[in-house]
């Protein structure tokens, strides 16, 4: 029993084992998923921007690399008081100033979200009204939003005052429309934000559409990291009070990708490894 009977078909041969692809034939995959999920998180999840002026100094500096949420206001949410955020230029507040000119390499980065963008006119400020709120400056200072005043010392530039003294923009009172921002920089007497736009055709308002997303953290260089948390001036009760009462923009995109894509290549050798052993 258990031994084969003459005249017997002799047992089918065990399939040879599959030659398991060495790593080298497995990288052009390894980059190709990588190079596919960092274009997918620069579109919807992070995204890398580079700091060009001294408008929001000392909080943001020239040369500094922030990453900005991008997925939140996929969700409907929307930016809030006292957030920094990366918008695209709503009425040319960036007419005269200077356009870079990439070349094909850095074109192509930018494009997969591994070189902030050098043709795209964004600027990053921070939220200062939202929808129904009242903000205005007197003096030179405090700067009130719905009639409470914001102390912002832990974040204006040291040697500024809250509010400029001219008559350019500096001194005004104005109601913000739902749907839109006032945005201010943190240098305030070297911002040219909503208080020196308020001729265009928003009035100096932020459209909420053309918000990126909030800028998170302070990736690069490494002596300046930090995070950029709402500063708790803007935590106050009244404001949002008030606001009910009147109605009411690199952890860098490639490393995500190459952390995303590692783990399914290594799936893929495995499952290739154990199907050939069977």
């Amino acid at each position: 029993m258990g031994g084969r009977r003459p005249g017997d078909a002799p047992p089918p041969s065990a399939k040879p084992a599959k030659k398991q692809r060495s790593f080298w034939k497995e990288l052009p995959l390894l980059i190709g998923i990588a190079l596919v999920l960092a274009l997918l998180i620069k579109t919807f999840l992070v995204q890398a921007f580079s700091i060009p002026s001294a408008s929001m100094q000392n909080t943001l500096t020239i040369g500094d690399r922030v990453l900005v949420d991008k997925l939140t206001p996929w969700f409907g949410s929307e930016p809030e008081r006292g957030e920094v955020v990366v918008f695209h230029d709503p009425a040319d507040w960036l007419a005269g100033e200077p356009t870079a000119d990439p070349n094909a390499l850095q074109t192509f980065l930018s494009w997969i979200g591994l070189m902030p963008s050098a043709e795209e006119k964004d600027l990053i400020k921070r939220v200062v009204g939202v929808g129904g709120d009242t903000v205005e400056c007197k003096g030179t200072g405090p700067l009130k939003v719905n009639g409470t005043a914001l102390d912002e010392t832990s974040y204006v530039y040291a040697g500024n005052t809250p509010c400029s003294v001219d008559d350019q923009g500096g001194q005004f009172k104005v109601e913000v429309p739902e749907g839109y921002l006032w945005v201010m920089g943190d240098h305030r007497q070297n911002s040219r934000d909503s208080r020196y736009n308020q001729s265009d055709k928003n009035s100096g308002m932020v459209p909420v559409d053309e918000v990126i997303g909030r800028a998170i953290v302070v990736a690069w260089p490494v002596n300046h990291w930090s995070t950029l948390p709402v500063p708790d001036t803007f935590d106050q009760s009244a404001l949002n009070d008030a606001s009910s009462a009147a109605g009411a923009l690199t952890v860098a995109p490639q490393g995500l990708a190459l952390a995303g894509a590692v783990p399914f290549v290594l799936w893929r050798r495995r499952r290739t490894g154990v199907a050939g052993t069977r």
